[in-house]
């Protein structure tokens, strides 16, 4: 496999199933329909879609069983270049259930196989030869049973000696066990509220929380996912607050995903931050519009981005083109 420019990792991948149906009740048996199955786990996701936004990438993950070979298998039909590491338990499946007659959507997540310590090993050691040739390292998901807490603060080790940025979106003890190395760092609300163990009302709340894992050492900047609130980027010196742009919503599952691949890819087109982070956003309102974990369509996101600088505060940022506009303002 030859080099990319983007790597990332997933410990903890998932066959995503998503089914439809018409009432989600107790006790009755429940008639699904319209199966649908894609290859899943935060940072499979995100090479997914860094692929179809045209940027070369290489996905680095754990695969076990016939779960796992269905994985493999439908990574491989999407054209991702992978790395996939045989371990000895079974991938785990996520299961998705849209409710037709409510519109509400059931998400239903294993935990995922313990991995033992030689897998781990063997993580990181691919992970290491992977990153030599990466500008950037996307770290994404959960820790599966089994992995050392610290197991992201090694890979962030990693990144560092291979000079590779680390973006991480993760949760749980996997953020809490974190204290250097991330460039950036994207929990959503509910993750950074875990992490600090503060509600994190306000925006001044959210941006406080944020600036402490960067006094910290933690992170050189922080991406708080907001869903349907938008985005706030908080750096030492500066904050940035993102509308989200409204559009209807077939499935929200791998949307923040998507918006992960948006920023890294427009961070590895030198984009400045806060224009990579509106890409970002446009990567994750196309995604909004696909069924399941899908890819989206690349023209829809450039349109997303484009209209995003349509009556709003964009002084010095560039368009999908790389066509400069004016600037986002900060406070």
């Amino acid at each position: 496999m030859s080099g990319s420019a983007i790597v990332t990792l997933t410990v903890n991948p998932a066959l995503d199933v998503t089914v439809d149906a018409d009432h989600v009740q107790p006790t009755d048996k429940i008639r699904c329909r319209a199966v649908r199955y894609d290859a899943g786990g935060g940072g499979v996701n995100v090479a997914r879609f860094v692929h179809a936004l045209g940027v070369p990438v290489s996905a680095v993950f754990t695969a076990g069983g016939p779960t796992g070979a269905h994985v493999v298998a439908l990574i491989d039909d999407s054209e991702v270049p992978s790395l996939p590491i045989t371990v000895s338990g079974h991938t785990r499946q996520s299961l998705t259930v849209n409710e037709c007659a409510t519109g509400r959507q059931y998400r239903f997540v294993l935990p995922g196989p313990a991995l033992t310590p030689e897998e781990q090993i063997r993580c990181l050691d691919v992970l290491k030869d992977a990153a030599g040739s990466a500008g950037y390292v996307v770290a994404s998901g959960s820790l599966p049973p089994g992995v050392r807490p610290d197991f992201y603060q090694q890979v962030a080790d990693i990144c560092g000696q291979r000079g590779a940025r680390l973006i991480l979106d993760t949760s749980g003890g996997g953020l809490a066990h974190i204290s250097s190395g991330v460039f950036m760092l994207k929990p959503s609300l509910r993750e950074l509220r875990e992490c600090v163990g503060r509600p994190l009302l306000t925006e001044v709340e959210q941006t406080t929380a944020a600036r402490e894992l960067i006094d910290r050492g933690v992170a050189e900047m922080v991406v708080v996912s907001l869903g349907a609130e938008g985005a706030l980027l908080v750096t030492a010196r500066s904050s940035h607050r993102y509308a989200a742009i409204d559009v209807p919503s077939v499935s929200g599952v791998g949307a923040g995903d998507a918006m992960v691949a948006g920023i890294v890819v427009g961070l590895s087109r030198a984009w400045p931050v806060p224009v990579a982070v509106r890409y970002g956003i446009a990567t994750a309102t196309a995604k909004l519009q696909t069924p399941g974990t899908s890819a989206f369509v690349r023209s829809d996101v450039d349109g997303y981005f484009d209209g995003y600088f349509d009556g709003v505060d964009t002084e010095g940022t560039v368009d999908a083109k790389g066509t400069a506009v004016r600037p986002v303002r900060s406070r």
